[in-house]
């Protein structure tokens, strides 16, 4: 199975455990979120096995109406040729794009120079919102009580100053969940996490790491100079009829 085959597998995989505070449905290639009113997860994550049929997507489009949501899902960058004349048929359209790197868990850096701990679900959460801002609160939440999660917190000083997470499916350590404090931004806090991470997940077994990132952002400079290189791209498609 090439890399971003076994990628879109162990995402869509993944994808199902946020469903543990609603709803997990999956329809044929496409796995379907429902985990709370107008959260950033209630999508569908295509597994990269083969097309949707028209009737799944019916049945797709059926779920995310029935929980009030837009008929969104994520569609990596190699199936988007056979996908897109499809979705687009049925008037899906591009919301965004993020950039899909993925690193060989081999050749690990050096431990981090700041305290990078691992932190409870709770006290996490209520950090992270703090590093994304208002309005986050509800999916920093849903994010650290999906099972499977590890959550790590890095200290400054004695004070936490950022968050970072990951989940290990089918040997792929899927990095998320990293943010920073405002007062704490560009002194290296999101590179130690990278590095802890990056230990973390081979300890556990994990051959791979992945992360998605903002074209052309900090995060992206991170984690290319963290060793990750750049396989494709996510696209997020939402249906607009």
């Amino acid at each position: 199975m090439d890399i971003l085959t076994r990628l879109a597998h162990s995402e869509a995989t993944a994808h199902a455990r946020y469903g543990h505070t609603g709803e997990t449905v999956r329809f044929g290639p496409l796995v379907a979120v429902h985990a709370g009113p107008n959260l950033p997860v209630d999508t569908g994550w295509h597994d990269g096995t083969r097309l949707p049929t028209p009737q799944e997507l019916d049945e797709f489009e059926a779920f995310s109406a029935k929980h009030g949501q837009p008929a969104s899902l994520h569609l990596l960058s190699a199936f988007a040729a056979a996908g897109l004349p499809l979705l687009t048929a049925r008037g899906y359209g591009l919301d965004y794009l993020l950039h899909g790197y993925v690193r060989e868990l081999t050749d690990l850096p050096a431990s981090p120079a700041f305290i990078v701990r691992e932190e409870e679900a709770g006290a996490w959460a209520a950090l992270a919102a703090r590093c994304f801002g208002p309005g986050t609160e509800e999916i920093m939440s849903v994010v650290a009580h999906a099972p499977g999660t590890q959550l790590f917190v890095a200290d400054v000083d004695g004070t936490p100053a950022a968050t970072a997470a990951q989940s290990i499916t089918e040997g792929i350590a899927a990095f998320h969940g990293t943010a920073t404090l405002p007062e704490f931004q560009g002194r290296g806090v999101q590179t130690a996490l990278l590095a802890h991470r990056l230990n973390v997940a081979a300890q556990a077994g994990a051959d791979l790491a992945s992360v998605f990132v903002t074209p052309g952002g900090g995060s992206e400079r991170n984690v290319e100079r963290a060793g990750f290189r750049l396989l494709g791209a996510r696209l997020t498609l939402t249906r607009r009829k």
